[in-house]
């Protein structure tokens, strides 16, 4: 299993008795630290920057988000209303396959709204011209050039239901289209972007002259210290000298990348060939990724030796396993642990499965001390979702 990497930054001197258990803390100043690389890019490059909800749904700093970025980008309905109640700037909705009975309220609080295949698009045309709102319309298109590490993750993976794929695409596909939305990549840094438009722009360019904008999606992480930023502002500078056209990212990760841990506590230990201790904090329930990717989350002052001890969850499936680990505290019930790099997609991710209890939000701000609880959870929150 993969060690995903964080860094702890102020984390490593953040008291974990201060919060309840288990708690999400997301850190405001790092927080701030990731939005200014991101506006910085925008100016420089001149383009727009959109925060995925998808990926940090945190509505609580939303206010933050709008100080530095143009808006964000939503998955359907549901996102769409949050943004448009709690998010500044632009709102662009892009769904794999849209309700039309949903349909009528997405077009009513977007500016953008992206359609998956020019079919949906036919097909739902007459709901988006009864609506009588102002937005454009966009296709999202496969480019067929996979660059994912993990093919689940590579929306152009072989089959894939995501993007309509570029060698299909004709003139009257784009009747009416504003933009052409383009997401590829997963936690990449520059190049693989880089020959993914490579590869894009010979079949495509001959529509640059219809099309007011080109959206690049997500998976940069252009907040990580060794992501190309200088190379990323002119590649974006060239391609709006090539194609005349406006230009969207969509970082989800990068907004919140090492701006959030997940406390935990060891709840009890046993001996089964190896240590193993079983905390409040699951797998399945509060880091599904780390099962579905999968991943082994890094571990708040983890030291580089000692004794090996299976971290595992409270809930029943047998494979709510954490990972292995050398602790940087006594293997003991009551002792407390976080995992790193949890703000995105696992806040968002989390379930009530088996009746494990849902992590509370915490706001902490490194720079200027505050520390605030957002949310508790009770346990209305598993009964209510059930009947």
């Amino acid at each position: 299993m993969e060690t995903r990497a964080g860094d702890p930054g102020p984390f490593a001197r953040f008291d974990l008795s201060r919060v309840d258990s288990p708690a999400f803390v997301v850190d405001a100043a790092k927080l701030r630290a990731n939005l200014a690389v991101l506006a910085d890019i925008r100016d420089r490059a001149g383009i727009k920057m959109l925060a995925a909800l998808k990926a940090f749904s945190m509505w609580r700093v939303a206010p933050l988000i709008g100080e530095f970025l143009d808006g964000v980008c939503t998955s359907g309905l549901w996102e769409a209303r949050l943004a448009a109640e709690h998010f500044a700037g632009e709102i662009a909705t892009y769904c794999a396959a849209y309700k039309a009975e949903d349909l009528a309220e997405i077009c009513r609080l977007s500016d953008h709204v992206i359609f998956n295949t020019p079919d949906q698009l036919a097909r739902l045309r007459p709901v988006l011209e009864a609506s009588g709102e102002r937005f454009d319309v966009g296709l999202r298109i496969n480019p067929l050039h996979p660059e994912g590490e993990v093919p689940r993750y590579d929306p152009c993976a072989p089959h894939s239901r995501l993007g309509f794929p570029v060698d299909q695409l004709r003139d009257e596909h784009l009747d009416g289209v504003s933009g052409l939305h383009v997401h590829s990549l997963c936690e990449q840094d520059f190049e693989p972007l880089r020959r993914t438009w490579e590869a894009l722009r010979p079949r495509i360019e001959r529509w640059f002259p219809r099309l007011k904008w080109l959206n690049f999606g997500g998976g940069h992480h252009i907040t990580r210290a060794d992501y190309q930023r200088d190379e990323l502002v002119a590649f974006l500078q060239q391609v709006r000298a090539e194609t005349g056209c406006e230009l969207y990212l969509e970082p989800g990760e990068a907004v919140a990348l090492d701006a959030g841990i997940l406390v935990g506590t060891i709840l009890d230990t046993v001996w089964n060939g190896m240590p193993l201790a079983i905390l409040d904090v699951s797998a399945t329930c509060h880091m599904p990724d780390v099962i579905e990717a999968p991943y082994r989350p890094a571990l708040l002052g983890e030291p580089e030796d000692g004794t090996p001890v299976r971290l595992g969850g409270p809930s029943c499936l047998a494979g709510d396993v954490i990972g292995d680990y050398f602790l940087p505290v006594a293997a003991a019930p009551g002792s407390r642990l976080a995992f790193l790099d949890q703000a995105h997609y696992s806040m968002v991710k989390t379930t009530t499965f088996n009746g494990v209890p849902l992590p509370s939000i915490w706001l902490w701000d490194s720079a200027e001390g505050s520390l605030e609880c957002v949310r508790r959870f009770g346990w209305e929150e598993f009964r209510d979702r059930l009947s």
